[in-house]
């Protein structure tokens, strides 16, 4: 019922919603004496705040529509390239046949994470990689909009839909997770490497993923290891009810994920509103309209299947299956040991309260068999999780190491206008 609850809940705030939207309106006109008053003023921000906190977010748009390579701005075009039945495989083309000199830049497999947030949320990361990069994204499709009679999606589907995706775009494809997909991608890469494929991927970056969560365990972490799977059975998963198309499916909805996430930091979130307000009856709008921007995207969620809920917390919280070498997938034993192709760099943020120092580098204990020449990692200073992927430091100090990692690791010598070599880079950073 917690589903139902949770609609009977929207359906009831709406009337008050639209009302306060009419009043923000009505109360802002210039015809209305009180526009011009404090009082005014700030009765219309109560009102823009409560429309804009009770609104209910659909997917944001990646909204990148050009990018710049060689002082040349070049358009870009979203195009799906491979669907599957949770998940479509966006590039973003580069519209460069008006430049003299093609580019031949690396190709890139942007993982995104499948944790509650639209694809989009990695929008900045995109947007730092396009100049020197042919960029791919995983665009993963929210449970309640797939019918049941499309099948079940768990974190061997997960990692089956990352093989697929290799295999679709060739070798020589560099693959980058952010946070979650970091275990799928080690996991991908393995099974690949163990087979032999040509297509399995030239480097994988791994930023803030939870490759052994008993490193330096966070609330997060502890929270998941201190409730068996029985409790979230029963506790957060429900059914899709109607009029959603995958009514009936059993997903962990996305408000459950987004009210863990704000528990969290209550306190900043109240604060970022608080302050909406008082920009609003400043008539700072600028500044109003930044938050206004970032919580938009940030209410906006997605639902999970249960199987690929409850697989993730078994599989990386509950058994560590990937670091004590257990891990299964479809049955067939995952050893990262079989990489030897792959090169690696791992990145973490120092104040990462999701995905805590040391569970991403664990990674190159598990690649034991790749030299020091083919391995890196990079801890940030100062930056948080979202740090890590997002942000001026993402911008200025991350993505030029990751650029120039790829670069050098790019098999056919592609990324010849990418950042700058960063020689000061090692595998002890």
């Amino acid at each position: 019922m917690l589903y139902h609850l949770y609609e009977l809940q929207h359906a009831t705030i709406s009337p008050l919603r639209m009302a306060a939207d009419a009043s923000k309106k009505w109360l802002r006109n210039p015809a209305n004496p009180l526009s011009y008053t404090h009082q005014g003023r700030a009765a219309a921000a109560a009102c823009d705040v409560f429309t804009h906190f009770t609104h209910r977010y659909g997917k944001p748009e990646f909204g990148l529509e050009s990018t710049v390579i060689d002082g040349e701005t070049v358009p870009i075009t979203e195009e799906i390239v491979h669907s599957e039945a949770f998940c479509d495989l966006l590039h973003f083309k580069r519209e460069t046949d008006h430049l003299k000199t093609q580019p031949d830049d690396p190709r890139v497999l942007l993982v995104a994470p499948l944790s509650g947030h639209f694809s989009t949320l990695l929008r900045g990361t995109v947007e730092a990689l396009l100049p020197d990069h042919d960029v791919y994204i995983t665009d993963w499709i929210d449970a309640r909009t797939v019918p049941v009679h499309q099948g079940h999606f768990d974190l061997d589907s997960y990692i089956d839909y990352l093989m697929r995706f290799l295999r679709k775009l060739g070798p020589n494809t560099h693959m980058i997770a952010v946070c979650q997909p970091s275990v799928p991608v080690v996991a991908a890469a393995s099974l690949m490497a163990a087979g032999n494929e040509k297509c399995q991927p030239a480097s994988m970056t791994l930023m803030g993923g939870p490759i052994d969560t008993r490193e330096n365990p966070t609330e997060v972490n502890n929270f998941a290891k201190q409730h068996s799977l029985d409790w979230f059975e029963h506790h957060v998963l429900s059914h899709v009810p109607l009029p959603h198309a995958g009514v009936m499916r059993r997903v962990y909805p996305g408000f459950m994920q987004l009210a863990g996430f704000m528990s969290m930091n209550w306190d900043r979130h109240v604060s970022a509103h608080h302050d909406m307000f008082l920009h609003l009856v400043e008539g700072d709008g600028e500044s109003a309209d930044a938050k206004r921007s970032f919580y938009q995207e940030y209410l906006a969620v997605m639902d999970m299947t249960a199987e690929f809920y409850l697989q993730t917390l078994k599989v990386v919280f509950h058994e560590h299956s990937l670091p004590e070498g257990t891990m299964r997938w479809q049955g067939v034993p995952v050893d990262p040991s079989a990489i030897t192709k792959t090169a690696l760099l791992t990145v973490e943020g120092e104040r990462d309260d999701i995905t805590g120092m040391g569970q991403t580098r664990a990674a190159h204990k598990l690649c034991s068999n790749l030299p020091d020449s083919m391995r890196m990692h990079h801890l940030q200073q100062g930056v948080g999780h979202y740090g890590v992927f997002n942000g001026r430091r993402w911008r200025e100090q991350i993505s030029p190491r990751i650029k120039d990692f790829i670069r050098r690791h790019d098999h056919e010598g592609k990324g010849a206008r990418s950042a700058p070599n960063v020689t000061h880079i090692n595998a002890a950073e």
